[in-house]
């Protein structure tokens, strides 16, 4: 398989470019690198996978490089993934969201690409309200920005589907953790929290910490992904992908605290008020995905948070040595 993976140097994209590089397949990235790092890539750059640094926002690169490289199935994962921030700037988040999947989407119609997975989000759209744990079928209801900008990517893929004969299909993640999720940048909570345990500061918890997510292992949204386009004759094209598995936000520090081994009395919750645009529950019923693409049950949160600990401990290695990955490619 020729696979084309936007935002392939990210935290997601590049787990999933190691994933297709074990398989076999001939992948090219392209990414603007204005969050992702070529260090997530230097094993896969090193068997050969191609590198174009463009931003998704660029029709003309866009389309250029699907024209060069021919791939049969494009993964879209380049995307503003900051609901503070599509917040804030709303323009700036559809811009990245809703005209850079468009240029995808065109350009793989132009081309001739058979298949394109879209990268969604079931923790940002359905809002609040909906039945816990969430079915695809739920009717979107975003509360943020962001939330709404995925949604209207996902209705143009379907657009695109009808019109153009394009095969798309859709990945509604639930919240996404792991290793190479950079704890200083825009990061996940889970990542946020290790690297507080490790450097000794307390947790911050906006709001009252009963809120609830589903967190999924990034390992399991590389294989879903790989999953969505190599699985012909499913009957839907929208898949939630998560854990199945709602715990609050209170529950999820602890956890954390005690993976890492800190004292209950020096673990102690830092409240801030609560911000604009999350959700209060969120749980996906991943039951069609696990039937139609075959998914099995994935990384359960402990020894996944004991990855990730083991990453950021690694990372602080590194940086102490002075091995920053970029200035190695």
């Amino acid at each position: 398989m020729r696979a084309m993976v936007t935002g392939g140097a990210g935290f997601v994209g590049s787990t999933l470019v190691d994933m297709l590089v074990t398989r076999g397949d001939a992948v090219c990235v392209l990414d603007d690198l204005s969050r992702g790092s070529l260090s997530n890539l230097a094993s896969a750059l090193a068997t050969g996978v191609s590198m174009v640094t463009a931003d998704v926002r660029d029709a003309d690169a866009v389309r250029r490089t699907a024209s060069e490289f021919l791939p049969d199935v494009v993964f879209h994962l380049a995307a503003q993934i900051d609901v503070r921030a599509s917040m804030a700037d709303p323009a700036m988040d559809a811009d990245v969201n809703i005209i850079g999947s468009l240029n995808v989407l065109t350009a793989a119609a132009e081309v001739g690409v058979p298949r394109i997975v879209l990268s969604s989000t079931g923790g940002a759209i359905y809002g609040d309200g909906a039945v816990i744990p969430t079915p695809e079928s739920a009717i979107p209801a975003p509360a943020s920005g962001y939330g709404l900008s995925k949604w209207t990517a996902e209705r143009y893929g379907e657009w695109f589907a009808g019109t153009r004969a394009l095969d798309v299909r859709v990945l509604r993640y639930g919240n996404v953790y792991g290793p190479r999720q950079d704890p200083d940048g825009d990061a996940g909570v889970i990542a946020l929290y290790c690297d507080a345990a490790l450097a000794g500061r307390r947790p911050i918890v906006f709001g009252d910490g009963l809120q609830t997510r589903d967190f999924v292992y990034v390992d399991d949204i590389a294989a879903a992904n790989i999953a969505a386009a190599t699985t012909d004759g499913v009957g839907h094209r929208v898949f939630n992908v998560g854990s199945g598995t709602e715990i609050s936000v209170l529950e999820l520090a602890r956890a954390v605290g005690d993976s890492v081994g800190v004292p209950p009395e020096r673990w102690r919750i830092d409240h801030r008020p609560p911000r604009a645009g999350e959700v209060r529950r969120s749980c996906l019923d991943v039951s069609r995905a696990r039937h139609e693409l075959r998914l099995g049950p994935g990384v359960p949160l402990e020894p996944g948070i004991r990855r990730t600990v083991a990453w950021i401990r690694s990372r602080s290695r590194d940086e102490a040595r002075g091995d920053h990955g970029d200035a190695l490619v």
